[in-house]
């Protein structure tokens, strides 16, 4: 690899980091204005609008067959239409820093997805191992010992069922989406556009709004839409190309920081000591769980 590409890499994996630990602020700036149905449909529309452009300027073509569209409008539910309106309900209640550590145990839900619904073969020891120490993970962020402590229940289980729509979203594009061999900026249209869709009636049949329009609220809604959810899917494949899979998918690791550190510093939210520890815990087991400590276990 060259020093060029190198620097690269590196430079999309930070800024990729950024993005998505950022949208936990931005939900929660959008949400002086609107509610979490419409925060999930904006989100998914504009971000839809802004890979329509990229599509027409790069002359991409979009899903011929309903088989397709069927089956990204699955992967769109799974990877951003249910998980959106569940980030955005739960942060009506905790605090963006909890939702940005928890939404760090996704590789530990996909894990387990992989164990339930799409096993192909016996799982590793390492798999069981990181899986086990992952949920370790969630339960001390969670602070079990003393309950929820000050987290609502059901938006704490809001915030672990997202997750696990992640969990079950990714081994599903792998297995149906992957295969139909359509690039990726189509891929992740469909699945944005379709989403939007099928919020858009949910969205109408309740308050349009919570509030004034406010500058932040509209910044962190065109924020979430334009470049977490459009830009942001653009910059990670590119990340893809160059790395692999191993090293993109480790930007999991990255956006807990940013999250964490963006709700304290800008949104005043406070945190204990077992929320940063528990944080640890669980990007320990996602480490483990995908192998990454496999060449010190190897006996020479």
């Amino acid at each position: 690899m060259t020093p060029r590409k190198s620097s690269s890499w590196i430079l999309n994996y930070i800024v990729l980091g950024i993005i998505w630990g950022s949208s936990f602020l931005f939900i929660m700036l959008a949400l002086q204005s609107f509610p979490p149905l419409g925060i999930a449909f904006l989100r998914t529309a504009i971000g839809a609008i802004v890979l329509l452009i990229i599509l027409a300027v790069r002359k991409i073509q979009l899903p011929k067959t309903a088989k397709e569209w069927f089956l990204l409008w699955i992967g769109g539910l799974l990877m951003s239409g249910v998980p959106a309106v569940l980030f955005g309900f739960a942060e009506t209640r905790v605090s963006s820093a909890l939702a940005s550590i928890l939404n760090a145990s996704t590789p530990v839900f996909t894990v387990l997805a992989i164990l339930i619904a799409f096993r192909a073969e016996k799982p590793k020891p390492q798999v069981l191992a990181g899986l086990g120490v992952g949920l370790i993970g969630v339960l001390v962020v969670l602070g079990v010992w003393n309950g929820f402590g000050e987290n609502d229940p059901i938006a704490v289980g809001a915030l672990v069922l997202a997750v696990t729509f992640y969990g079950f979203g990714s081994p599903f594009v792998r297995k149906f989406i992957e295969p139909l061999k359509i690039p990726a900026e189509t891929s992740v249209f469909g699945q944005v556009s379709t989403s939007a869709l099928t919020l858009l009636p949910f969205y109408f049949a309740g308050p349009l709004t919570t509030g004034p329009i406010t500058l932040p609220a509209l910044l962190g809604m065109l924020a979430l839409g334009a470049i977490g959810t459009g830009i942001a899917y653009i910059i990670y494949y590119q990340l893809l190309a160059t790395v692999g899979s191993p090293i993109a998918s480790a930007v999991t690791y990255l956006t807990p920081v940013v999250g964490v550190l963006l709700g304290v510093l800008l949104l005043n939210e406070s945190i204990g000591w077992n929320e940063p520890v528990g944080a640890l815990v669980i990007i320990l087991g996602a480490a483990v769980a995908q192998g990454r400590f496999n060449r010190f276990l190897v006996k020479k």
